[in-house]
């Protein structure tokens, strides 16, 4: 497979695994569908945003490299209702739940499916005035030349928009009462050494400095901004934003074992625990906050 590039590349989070490498994303399937639903604001927004940036030019089609579920395919396909939107995904299951969602919101005659590995079967793809890609990039060994094939990929005047980067995503207090304070660093500290070593893992890993309006400038494009899109849902949470926390602190339980010292798993296991007021289905102050950094650039 091709990273998420696998063509995943939906708007996955790293999911740690308690070996380095690649996810298995069929299995993660609905977790990245609920990942991107709780987003649709943020998604919305950011091909808002891509549309004000073509101004009066003609766009007539798309490519969601990486599309997963299909969440970010139709927000785009919403936004640019002249365009023919591809979502491009490696995944067979994540490709029926893009084309599922494409039918329920109408769009499916506008919106095409291709399964693909990324980059290699880029060219088969043709060519697009806009090329959105999701959390991909950092999934591909060699990330500048990756950028480069997408920008060879886009029409004159097209653009291309990275999301990469952001902040990690924060959802209880430093101290939650129990264990010591300052848990969510500590996990995201794991996190961090699990994914520099899966991009150590990758086929033809090269060591990228991670600027990316730099990266964009050196595969022959002109910047046109970086935004940063909040995604803010306060406590208490609906009981379907707890469900997608208590399967994140799951997965981190199960992942980061080895990482986490054995206070902290007892904290992850009490926070797990659904008949306790300490775990994340009854406690009162879990929330959901994180900021989606997209890069966009145009081929003048």
């Amino acid at each position: 497979m091709t990273p998420h590039a696998h063509g995943h590349q939906h708007s996955h989070t790293h999911h740690a695994h308690s070996s380095t490498t690649e996810p298995d994303w069929a299995a993660l399937a609905a977790h990245l569908e609920r990942d991107a639903e709780l987003k649709v604001s943020f998604l919305e927004d950011a091909a808002a945003w891509l549309h004000d940036l073509f101004g009066h030019r003609q766009v007539t089609r798309v490519l969601d490299l990486g599309s997963g579920p299909g969440v970010t395919t139709t927000a785009l396909a919403h936004a640019f209702p002249g365009a023919e939107t591809v979502a491009v995904d490696s995944t067979p299951g994540l490709l029926e739940r893009a084309r599922a969602r494409a039918e329920r919101e109408g769009l499916a005659s506008r919106i095409t499916i291709r399964q693909a590995e990324l980059p290699a079967d880029l060219p088969e793809l043709g060519t697009a005035e806009l090329i959105w890609t999701s959390n991909v990039v950092h999934h591909l060994g060699d990330q500048r030349a990756a950028l480069e094939s997408f920008a060879a990929a886009l029409r004159p005047g097209g653009v291309l928009a990275v999301r990469e980067g952001g902040l990690p995503t924060r959802f209880l207090p430093r101290d939650i009462g129990i264990g010591r304070p300052g848990l969510q660093a500590r996990l995201d500290a794991a996190e961090e050494e699990w994914f520099a070593a899966m991009r150590a893992e990758l086929p033809d890993h090269t060591h990228t400095v991670e600027d990316w309006p730099a990266l964009l400038v050196a595969a022959g494009l002109a910047p046109t901004g970086s935004r940063t899109f909040l995604t803010d849902l306060s406590a208490p949470l609906d009981p379907v934003a707890r469900a997608h926390v208590r399967a994140r602190v799951e997965r981190f339980r199960e992942s980061l074992a080895d990482s986490l010292s054995e206070e902290d798993c007892a904290t992850l296991d009490a926070l797990l625990d659904d008949t306790s007021a300490d775990g994340i289905l009854r406690r009162p102050d879990v929330f959901y906050l994180t900021a989606t950094t997209v890069h966009t650039a145009v081929r003048t």
